[in-house]
């Protein structure tokens, strides 16, 4: 419904925006997005009080929902001194291109429908016509909030609160952004701010206690809301809600469940009081009053997902009792195709094979194509006729337009893998690999070892901060190392696979070169890491960095100018890492243009890791993850005994890889890869054969 109303809001049919929001509220009348995107459609019309209306009730609904909070703090901005509707905003501005009424208005309502680049750019026509208008500076400030860029943000909007001290509207803004900088306190001063200057705000009062819970002050947290409730106006739901979970988190579950029980009465589908019930009820021993409570609200509320998910959490997983339920549920919604999701699970988990493959069928009759039943009813045609499996498959993928057919060929290629059709498979995944490349990432460049290596630096006796790299090779499952690790550590960073990675040598192409023709000092190199940590939430250099690549010409910076540095490489067989990598890819995508391509660059970056080792060029591990790929709890023992420190096995490492030696099955098919790999796996300690 969201994508919908987006739509309809872009293209500026603005009432069917507000219908589309209007008849979500009457379907789902406790949703807070429902409700956030009537306020934009309403915005956008020019009918601004009803928008802190609509958005009033949302934040009703879901007091401490950030997002929602930034959008109200957007709306006020905006009703600073304009009315306007969009369309008379333009004509202002063909009018009167000096209006600087019209370009702010427009920017709010571009920034109201999360069209940020079109609010930037209506902002810098603005800086144009008046550059220190402090509500162009705080235009500017809430476009760097969207930006994620926290530093500018704080900045540009501390600038326009100096110039408006007593502007609720702009401390408002300003607290998000000491929000962004993770500066709590400073944000629940501004924050406090705004509710003196503007008691009306009262749905500050809810991020106010989520505050002062993350700094660890519940006393404060219960004060507040203790006098939200007792005021009618705002004795809500919600705060009930969030009351609840503030005697949850100070032990007093009995408590808790009087706030949230009123609460399931009035909003009986609410994902989180229903977790937070079942949580009271857990620490209480009342598993048959949950049972009682969700029975009697089921009886009158009979449609409700969220109700019947909460009433099979009590069951013991996969026991007859929750079998009953999913068979009730079903009952009451026949059709509903998570409850048939839950019965085909409890059939497997009762090892019931034939009845799970029946609920997948009828799964599939309802919605062709569904993962849950498609993916079930091959597991069952694998087991029995492993050709139909691939035939099915082959089907679902052709049944697909050309574009849409990328992610189902790989299941393609697996299916074949396990029908023992290698050839086959080997095909799917290289024609997958063929139709992509030109939407992939070029292989890294690769430098030629030079025949000696400058000298490492001493480590000063004082130092502290001795940062880690983390690489491994497409297929090596080096994300799987990266997930266990970040169960335990605060000061992991995968940003250089997100949208804002770090600007340093480690993230450029250009860098081996660069070295190469001093354009580049191997110095140059560290200090530019270094001056990025900051902006990376680091207050030292205390990291561990996991790169996109790897070449051993680094060294020719970090050996000399940081030796305290480690190096995490991630391994296992070279040949399995090989038929991973054209199996399931890797996490940088980088392209495959063909079979021997990948594997003649995959060779040298092992041959240089082996050289590495032998030579022990830097302080490294290396570690294996052959036979404890798909095992958390030996991933986390393993680098738990490296880094001298318990780590809490994570929830998951990912969806599971081809097992250790997988490769020896395409020994014909991918004879002349596996060739090239050999020599370099018997160095890293593989067997030959």
């Amino acid at each position: 419904m969201q994508d919908t109303i987006l739509q309809a809001l872009r293209r500026n049919a603005v009432e069917e925006a507000a219908q589309l929001a209007r008849e979500w509220i009457q379907a789902e009348p406790e949703q807070p997005q429902a409700h956030r995107w009537l306020a934009l459609a309403l915005q956008q019309q020019g009918q601004h009080d009803a928008a802190l209306a609509s958005l009033q009730r949302g934040l009703e609904l879901a007091p401490d929902n950030a997002e929602l909070h930034l959008q109200h703090a957007g709306l006020l901005l905006a009703l600073r001194q304009f009315d306007a509707a969009n369309s008379a905003l333009d004509r202002t501005a063909e009018l009167n291109p000096n209006e600087l009424s019209a370009y702010l208005m427009q920017a709010h309502l571009a920034l109201s429908r999360n069209d940020v680049d079109e609010a930037e750019r209506i902002t810098r026509t603005a800086a144009r016509v008046e550059e220190d208008n402090a509500e162009v500076v705080a235009l500017q400030g809430m476009i760097a909030l969207r930006r994620n860029d926290a530093d500018r943000a704080l900045a540009l909007l501390s600038a326009a609160s100096q110039a408006l001290p007593n502007d609720a509207r702009i401390l408002y803004a300003l607290g998000f952004a000491y929000l962004g900088k993770d500066l709590l306190a400073f944000a629940e001063q501004a924050f406090r701010r705004v509710l003196e200057i503007n008691p009306a705000i009262t749905s500050l009062q809810g991020l106010l206690v989520q505050l002062a819970l993350r700094q660890g002050n519940t006393e404060n947290a219960a004060a507040i809301v203790g006098q939200v409730l007792a005021q009618p106006e705002t004795d809500t739901p919600a705060m009930h809600r969030l009351a609840g979970e503030l005697a949850l988190q100070s032990g007093q579950p009995l408590q808790a469940l009087e706030h949230l029980l009123p609460v399931l009465e009035q909003w009986p589908a609410d994902r989180q009081t229903l977790q937070l019930l079942l949580m009271a009820w857990q620490r209480l021993g009342r598993e048959q009053q949950a049972r009682d409570t969700l029975d009697a609200t089921l009886e009158t509320h009979p449609q409700e997902h969220n109700l019947w998910m909460a009433r099979l959490a009590i069951e013991v997983v996969g026991s007859a009792e929750a079998a009953a339920v999913a068979d009730r549920w079903i009952a009451a919604v026949p059709d509903h195709l998570p409850a048939l999701e839950a019965r085909l699970r409890l059939h497997d988990m009762a090892g019931d094979a034939a009845a799970a493959e029946a609920v997948a069928r009828q799964i599939i009759a309802i919605e062709p194509g569904r993962a849950s039943g498609e993916t079930r009813l091959v597991d069952a045609l694998l087991a029995r006729d492993p050709a139909a499996a691939v035939a099915h498959v082959q089907a679902l993928v052709d049944a697909q337009p050309e574009a849409d057919r990328g992610a189902l060929r790989a299941w393609l290629g697996s299916v074949q893998d396990r029908a023992g059709q290698f050839d086959a498979a080997l095909s799917t995944w290289a024609s997958l690999h063929a139709s992509e490349s030109s939407q992939r990432l070029p292989l890294p460049p690769q430098a030629k070892a030079p025949l000696t290596w400058p000298d490492s630096g001493s480590i000063p006796e004082t130092i502290s901060a001795r940062p880690m790299f983390v690489w491994g090779a497409p297929g090596s499952g080096v994300e799987r190392v990266i997930a266990a690790i970040a169960a335990g550590s605060k000061v992991l960073r995968g940003d250089r696979f997100g949208p804002n990675p770090p600007n340093d040598a480690f993230q450029s192409y250009h860098t081996l070169q660069d070295l190469s023709t001093g354009k580049l000092a191997p110095e140059q190199l560290v200090e530019q890491w270094r001056a990025q940590l900051p902006e990376r939430g680091l207050a030292d250099a205390n990291v561990i960095d996991w790169l996109l690549w790897w070449d051993n010409a680094l060294l020719w910076s970090l050996r000399p100018q940081l030796p305290e540095g480690r190096l995490l490489l991630v391994l296992r067989d070279p040949r399995d890492m090989l038929l991973q990598w054209l199996a399931h890819g890797a996490p940088t995508p980088f392209a495959v243009n063909s079979v021997n391509e990948a594997a003649e660059w995959l060779t040298r970056s092992l041959t240089q890791i082996a050289t590495l080792h032998e030579q022990d060029l830097y302080p490294h591990a290396l570690v294996r993850v052959d036979d404890i790929g798909n095992d958390p709890e030996a991933m986390a023992a393993q680098l738990g005994s490296l880094f001298g420190v318990q780590l809490p096995p994570a929830r998951t490492l990912g969806p599971a890889r081809l097992p250790a030696g997988h490769w020896r099955h395409y020994r014909e098919v991918l004879g002349s890869a596996f060739a090239q790999l050999t020599p370099v796996a018997v160095r890293l300690g593989y067997p030959e054969a």
